[in-house]
């Protein structure tokens, strides 16, 4: 078996992954349907901001290990990382997982390996399984009993922190997901390419699918309870944070921090993954989702009282990543927030970013415009900290002061 890998989707997890294969040796063709991405990556830059990954490209454009396109090539090793968010009534969405192996299909020759890594319902790796054998009857599939002159199948997915993930893809142990035990063999190959720490532990498709919904469940949960308690709190005239604070002063108890919600491609996605698939029995994961939910809609009304009160005329939004110090808008609670006070007050909204230099198309509204922290200082009759931003930490310091409504937690 080669070392060449075609991955689609060059985007926070397709990207960072042909970039840290590419700099272990591996020959990498990276697939993206945006060309405007895919110019960006071939003059050698990145197009995501994420600690490490621009130096790493620079490096490896150059040394001719990665190069980008926006169709597949032939390849050893074809890697699936393509959104997949969610439908109408919280249902998923698979289409770009369908579209990426339907355009491989064609490439795919006796020994490759094809790796979903993008998250998905139980069921979807077998499911694209049948859709190769359709697409190519001429391939001797996995469920043939065939040895390494077939088409080996496996699921995988990423488990990585935004603002670490060069160090954690490297690091991080690896659930391989085959179709057939060598399937997940010949998929665990690939990642032991650029894995200096983590292990790769091999198990079914199905499992493995499972494993990565379990994940963000449990900490969608976790995060829910946190976030449940932060409202009781306040209902009750009592500093949530100084009340978990305490509570977990507790042996056996250690209660997360809560915010205006929950974001990010992962966890505020995943959860709905297994209650599509088994709505009867997931509702403890589907009122944690309606938790979290909520929670984005009570901090609204925090935000509208404080205005309202104040006669505030302009308020900075500080803050539009759904987690500190990155630039992923994705699933935001923050940016529905803004979007949401720009929609029901007739007022300025400062939306302070340092992270972006243009705001997203659901913010690029009449009454909203991306401004400097120092503007929204100034301008601002109201500042909302919505993000731990650590550029907003220098605020405990400013003279002179502001109103400032923190809902987040960074100066409790």
């Amino acid at each position: 078996m080669g070392n060449t890998v075609c991955i689609l989707g060059l985007g926070y997890i397709g990207l960072p992954t042909a970039a840290v294969a590419a700099g272990a040796g591996c020959t990498v063709i990276g697939v993206d349907i945006n060309a405007e991405r895919v110019e960006t990556v071939n003059a050698g830059k990145s197009p995501i901001h994420e600690p490490g990954v621009a130096e790493l490209i620079r490096k490896v454009v150059s040394n001719g290990r990665l190069r980008a396109a926006t169709e597949p090539e032939d390849a050893d090793y074809f890697v699936v990382a393509v959104p997949t968010p969610l439908r109408e009534q919280n249902q998923p969405d698979i289409s770009f997982v369908e579209q990426s192996i339907d355009s491989v299909a064609p490439r795919l020759r006796p020994g490759n390996t094809v790796i979903i890594e993008s998250t998905c319902p139980v069921g979807t790796t077998e499911a694209m399984l049948k859709r190769i054998e359709k697409l190519r009857p001429d391939l001797h599939l996995p469920q043939h009993g065939r040895g390494e002159d077939g088409i080996a199948v496996a699921y995988c997915p990423e488990r990585v922190l935004p603002g670490q993930i060069i160090n954690e893809l490297q690091e991080n142990d690896r659930v391989i997901g085959g179709v057939t035990p060598l399937c997940a063999q010949k998929a665990s190959a690939f990642y032991r390419t650029f894995l200096t720490k983590g292990q790769c532990f091999e198990t079914t498709a199905t499992t493995s699918e499972l494993v990565k919904l379990a994940e963000n469940a449990y900490r969608d949960v976790n995060i829910a309870f946190a976030n449940e308690l932060s409202m009781i709190a306040e209902l009750n005239d009592v500093n949530p944070w100084e009340l978990i604070a305490l509570a977990s002063r507790h042996p056996r108890v250690n209660i997360l921090q809560p915010g205006p919600g929950v974001g990010g491609h992962c966890i505020a996605v995943d959860p709905w993954f297994i209650v599509a698939k088994n709505p009867s029995e997931a509702r403890l994961i589907r009122t944690a989702r309606e938790v979290n939910l909520h929670k984005t809609e009570y901090t609204l009304e925090s935000i509208l009282k404080a205005v309202d009160i104040r006669n505030a005329t302009s308020v900075a939004m500080l803050g539009l990543a759904y987690k500190p110090n990155v630039d992923d808008l994705r699933e935001s609670p923050s940016v529905e927030l803004t979007r949401a006070l720009a929609a029901k007050r007739d007022i300025e909204v400062l939306a302070v970013e340092p992270h972006i230099t243009k705001l997203p198309p659901e913010l690029q509204l009449e009454r909203v415009r991306l401004a400097s922290l120092d503007e929204a200082r100034q301008k601002s009759d109201l500042l909302v900290l919505l993000v731990k931003h650590d550029v907003f930490r220098s605020l405990r310091d400013a003279v002179p002061k502001k109103p400032l409504l923190d809902v987040c937690g960074l100066f409790v």
